[in-house]
């Protein structure tokens, strides 16, 4: 049996305040052509669907075109929900929905959503677990201890019912400990890290939310990362679709990907001034309306340089200087080390600096959730 699993379309975003629809309909529309040639028995989506809890009209526009393209080709399709969705947004028409094919995850109850299929070695058993805190499982099941996200997941998962002597597919979107993050994507505090080991009995696990391709540990625990590139931190990198076929009961996952092409791809550009304009330069770089983010090494500020850049590298979006000035003042200030940090550690060495003394595990706790309060008001 054969699935397409993409994640983190994450429709709707703005790239310093630059809309995406355009590169995300064409990135869809690539996605469609990716079903068609390799006919797949189903799509799995594992979340971050849009890229805020209350997505904007055309962000809806566009997912809803996607679906209607999948259904108009008969084709299962699983959606889950983000830590960027809503749940009830995602969740909403899911009853109707299910007829045609299309899947969405539930809010989470306590339960987890499955759908079977079947082929000629018997049933696929697909659950759909959207993005999930320890409060909300907490809330479900009071007599068991959940401290972490990974207490979480575990119990979240022990609860499904799983047949074991089946094969099983697990959609989700958490961060697996050892995964690797890029700069677009949130950190719930530093704390949300979850360890691969309660994924054991799945086939397949169809990760979420981390946006660069890999595997974590094995290759049935996987993310597919991002259709498009959202920071430029990610733009060396190269963006696919998994394609994941399974075999009969004990037999080895075949994995490929198939890659993407943007209409506008995500590059950084570093030199002096008067060599980013020199034709000669440009010239050579290909499309010239590819999102930029470009470092001049000048050690005097360049007058509207940002303006004078725009009428050459038409989609520059982001201007920083490496000169004698700036890495002094990132060395006093320590802005890398700070930039890697999280929200929960900075405060710590705030609160130990201000109070001579760490924070219990209660004071702790207590930060996190404001913190991840926070994040989630600001999505």
């Amino acid at each position: 049996m054969k699935f397409v699993h993409i994640s983190d379309l994450h429709l709707g975003k703005r790239l310093h305040e630059t809309s995406l629809v355009e590169d995300q309909a064409e990135i869809l529309r690539q996605i469609i052509g990716v079903v068609d040639t390799e006919r797949p028995d189903g799509v799995l989506i594992a979340g971050d669907v849009y890229d805020k809890s209350m997505p904007s009209a055309e962000a809806v526009q566009l997912f809803d075109a996607f679906l209607a393209e999948l259904a108009a080709r008969r084709m299962r399709t699983f959606v889950i929900s983000g830590n960027h969705d809503s749940p009830e947004r995602i969740a909403f028409g899911g009853r109707i929905m299910d007829a045609s094919g299309i899947h969405l995850s539930h809010v989470y109850d306590g339960g987890v959503k499955s759908v079977s299929l079947t082929d000629e070695y018997g049933e696929v058993c697909v659950y759909m677990l959207p993005f999930i805190k320890p409060a909300h499982v907490r809330r479900f099941y009071e007599e068991e201890e959940i401290t972490s996200y990974t207490d979480a997941v575990r119990v979240a998962v022990s609860k499904m019912g799983v047949d074991k002597s089946k094969r099983n597919i697990l959609i989700t979107h958490q961060f697996v400990t050892g995964a690797t993050r890029s700069d677009s994507e949130e950190t719930v505090g530093g704390t949300d890290n979850v360890d691969a080991s309660v994924f054991d009995g799945f086939e397949y696990v169809a990760l979420g939310h981390l946006h660069g391709a890999q595997n974590c540990g094995s290759e049935r625990i996987r993310y597919c990362g991002t259709p498009l590139k959202y920071s430029f931190s990610e733009a060396n990198d190269e963006k696919s679709v998994t394609v994941v076929e399974l075999g009969e009961k004990g037999s080895a996952l075949t994995i490929r990907t198939a890659s993407l092409n943007p209409i506008r791809d995500l590059r950084k550009i570093k030199g002096a001034f008067a060599e980013l304009i020199d034709p000669a330069f440009y010239r050579g770089l290909g499309n010239l309306n590819d999102y930029v983010q470009i470092t001049l090494t000048d050690e005097d500020d360049v007058p509207n340089a940002m303006g004078r850049l725009q009428t050459i590298y038409k989609n520059a979006l982001e201007l920083k200087y490496d000169n004698t000035r700036t890495r002094a003042a990132a060395e006093i200030y320590g802005a890398e080390e700070v930039e890697n940090k999280s929200m929960l550690e900075l405060f710590s060495e705030f609160f130990a600096l201000k109070n001579g003394a760490e924070m219990s595990d209660e004071q702790r706790a207590y930060m996190q959730d404001i913190i991840e309060k926070i994040e989630e008001e600001s999505v």
